[in-house]
């Protein structure tokens, strides 16, 4: 099969986070398709505007071979697909595959003989050949590396970091074949100028992505779990990792919630696979446990403090002070602050959220959170900073403090405000 990269056409299946940036740096060089199911962020999009933050109109304008449909037909005249759905993980901590199973469906009907079908969402080890190929070839009646190849490419779209970037972040393919892997790196090589590398197999570019997240997440866990053991202590847990981070080879991380559409999901895509092999993952799920209570944990340390300062918890009124799963981005998927909300309001505690960054019917949509657009000044025992948006840090110590009460509490997770300035840190 002779591969012609001056014929392509791209179809991108998936305008999120992570599909519409791809999409918008191939609309540049090539004749590119974005096809979502939501007719309102395709009709959003063919307007110029990006909910998610993540292009700039300019940058819309300037992918002038870029178009968009809902119609999964239309997608026909494509024969270089990427999928960019999302891989969720269910209330049992399962893999929720249907985005990927609706996403081969959809594609087995247009697919043609010497097409090419590229994945990009977070899966488990051997996904791709194992679950999403036989939807291609039982709805095509095509064959793969007879009459199509596959390949895997996994995203590293990070929300919200503008130096990081869809085309400056070193990009790992893979191919089916020994030939469509090269035509595939290739292919991403004309956009990604941080540059590429070819992985041997599927397999390995599949384990090489769910591993990135999940040695994040373990490392994470680790320091919560010493932020647990320091507060026992009355040590300050900053103070400690910025003293043992004068030596050269300790890694930098930071005490915190784990929420998003990567780290807190994708270790359980690993674990999955491995339990069906027979082998029971402890460090990975160990981490896991430990990230997933953190919320119960911050709001179990605030209630706390706000007793010792004759605080009761029943008749108190807390401000939080964002929501998303990261700061400066308007991204809620799987935000960890709505554990602390939670347990706060199980204490019988009212609590006000405030976001500047969050959609508000979005955010009733998906959590049955109403926001706060602007919070009262005096109004509150305690404020919360679950988030570390710019706006928050603008604010100051002052500023925030004019929230609350002149005897509430400032408790700040985040470490927005400087040592000394917030009642009690993570």
């Amino acid at each position: 099969m002779t591969f012609d990269i001056d014929r392509l056409r791209i179809g991108v299946i998936g305008l999120g986070y992570v599909g519409l940036p791809l999409a918008v740096e191939f609309g540049r060089l090539f004749p590119t398709l974005g096809f979502d199911v939501n007719e309102t962020r395709i009709a959003e999009l063919e307007g110029g505007a990006d909910s998610t933050r993540e292009v700039s109109p300019e940058e819309l304008a300037a992918a002038e071979q870029l178009s968009y449909t809902s119609d999964a037909a239309e997608l026909a005249d494509c024969n270089f697909y990427i999928v960019t759905v999302p891989t969720p993980i269910s209330g049992s901590k399962r893999p929720v595959l249907t985005p990927l199973r609706l996403a081969s469906e959809a594609l087995s009907g247009v697919l043609k003989k010497g097409d090419i079908v590229v994945y990009e969402s977070t899966v488990y080890p051997g996904a791709t050949e194992e679950f999403c190929v036989p939807y291609l070839e039982q709805g095509s009646g095509l064959k793969l590396n007879e009459d199509f190849f596959v390949g895997y490419s996994p995203e590293r779209i990070n929300p919200g970091d503008k130096e990081h970037r869809f085309a400056t972040i070193l990009k790992v393919t893979s191919g089916s074949t020994p030939e469509a892997a090269e035509f595939i790196d290739s292919v991403y090589g004309t956009v990604v100028t941080a540059g590429t590398h070819k992985a041997s197999s599927i397999k390995v570019a599949e384990a090489a992505k769910v591993i990135e997240n999940t040695q994040r997440d373990v490392n994470i866990a680790l320091v919560n779990e010493l932020a647990m053991i320091f507060e026992r202590m009355d040590i300050d847990t900053e103070e400690v990792l910025i003293a043992a981070g004068t030596k050269w080879n300790f890694l930098p991380f930071r005490p915190g919630l784990v929420g998003g559409h990567c780290i807190g999901v994708d270790p359980y895509y690993l674990t999955y696979k491995a339990e069906q092999l027979g082998y029971h993952p402890q460090m990975i799920l160990a981490g896991r446990r430990i990230n997933d209570n953190m919320g119960q944990y911050v709001a179990s340390q605030l209630v706390k403090r706000m007793i010792a300062a004759d605080i009761s918890p029943k008749s108190a009124r807390v401000l939080v002070l964002g929501l998303t799963f990261k700061e400066n981005c308007p991204d809620l998927r799987n935000t960890r602050v709505v554990d602390i909300i939670s347990e706060l309001s199980s204490y019988g505690t009212a609590v006000d959220v405030h976001d500047p960054w969050v959609n508000a019917e979005e955010a009733k949509a998906e959590y049955g959170i109403g926001l706060v657009a602007e919070p009262g000044e005096g109004a509150y025992d305690a404020v919360l900073i679950a988030v570390g948006h710019h706006q928050f840090q603008a604010l100051g110590a002052d500023g925030i403090r004019r929230f609350g009460k002149p005897t509430s509490l400032v408790y700040d997770i985040k470490y927005v405000l400087p040592q000394g300035a917030a009642d009690d840190r993570l």
